[in-house]
């Protein structure tokens, strides 16, 4: 099967891979299309295979990346999916090697994962193989690692932000988000909403919408993120019953 690399002309008629049939989010979807619309100009590839399914890899100059890492003159991947039937099928290394032909002229590529296989972040074994090492790490597990075409090129690192992975609310819950997956808008206002109401827990939602802001972020995953008067609890969208089992375990 072909890839489709997606720009201002077939965004329209394209889907985003991640949520197509998943009418909830629909919302969502629209937004994470006008988000990445907006990031073409900054350099963004977002590439599929040719095919109704969750196969895609996206990436950009690190420099407009939209976490905070200072990897001048890196490549960023943002997001690797291959799901379904399409795993073990050779397409998640033909998209990093479509990834990496375009990264030549570049310092190398970077990648930021946790210390174990995790949702909504990269496996880090992968990249391993592909011959990246590790080239920092912030809490509570996460991890940027790096393959590099210059060898004299900086070592990429996270910022000085994510050193403590604490927000500024110290009062109930916080929720960062931004539109740059299709399910994090109705996740955040609607789900995990109800959830905080029904039990009578403080929400504060933030939403991260301009680069700067996710530079800047207190931990290195700016898609989403939750707090506990002020502690970082995770980066995963949960179910209810996870909420719940993980409120268990910090709540105080």
């Amino acid at each position: 099967m072909d890839f489709v690399v997606l720009n201002k002309d077939n965004i329209a008629d394209e889907h985003i891979c991640c949520a197509f049939s998943d009418k909830k989010c629909s919302e969502g979807y629209a937004a994470k299309k006008h988000w990445l619309s907006e990031r073409f100009k900054e350099g963004y590839i977002f590439r599929k295979l040719d095919a109704r399914g969750k196969v895609f890899m996206e990436y950009c100059p690190a420099e407009f990346a939209w976490n905070p890492v200072d990897a001048k003159g890196y490549i960023m991947i943002n997001c690797f999916w291959v799901s379904g039937k399409y795993k073990k099928s050779g397409y998640g290394r033909q998209l990093y090697e479509l990834c990496e032909n375009d990264s030549k002229s570049k310092n190398g590529i970077v990648v930021i994962t946790g210390k174990k296989k995790m949702p909504f972040l990269s496996d880090k074994k992968f990249f391993e193989k592909m011959g990246f090492e590790l080239c920092d790490s912030a809490p509570p597990y996460f991890e940027l690692w790096c393959r590099k075409f210059n060898s004299k090129a900086p070592e990429p690192k996270f910022r000085d932000s994510v050193r403590d992975a604490e927000c500024d609310n110290k009062n109930g819950f916080t929720a960062y988000y931004s539109n740059a997956c299709p399910f994090t808008e109705y996740y955040v206002k609607t789900e995990l909403a109800r959830v905080c109401d029904e039990r009578n827990f403080n929400l504060k939602i933030i939403k991260i919408d301009t680069m700067e802001q996710a530079q800047k972020h207190v931990v290195p995953f700016t898609i989403f993120s939750l707090f506990l008067d002020g502690k970082f609890l995770t980066h995963q969208i949960l179910s209810e019953k996870m909420f719940d089992k993980l409120v268990a375990a910090n709540y105080k």
